[in-house]
């Protein structure tokens, strides 16, 4: 599957991001998510068989990262469509202390 295709669905997008900058075992990726371990091992299998993350095994615990290199320019569209959005989050919270300390309503 095109990688494109791959990171166009919201909860592989997110494992990416979990798995940009530390390794984490499937069932602490699973524990992130509302849905069954199974529903996130299967989106596993797909950023796997795509090359975007890697796998490590240790016993019967599988541990995944993502694998930056194999993405290529993808990687670089990833990061920074994260850091805009935290960007954004961040724009928002501090409009939203600045609202506090001058008495106003909350902004949301």
């Amino acid at each position: 599957m095109d990688a494109v295709r791959v990171v166009a669905e919201p909860r592989r997008r997110e494992i990416l991001r979990l798995v940009w900058d530390t390794e984490l075992s499937a069932g602490d990726i699973a524990e992130r998510f509302d849905v069954t371990f199974g529903a996130v091992s299967q989106h596993l299998k797909v950023l796997r068989d795509s090359g975007l993350v890697t796998l490590r095994q240790d016993g019967k615990k599988r541990f995944y990262r993502a694998d930056r290199e194999a993405m290529g320019p993808l990687a670089d569209y990833l990061q920074s469509m994260w850091a805009a959005k935290l960007d954004t989050l961040a724009e928002l919270a501090e409009a939203a202390e600045r609202a506090e300390e001058a008495g106003q309503p909350e902004i949301t």
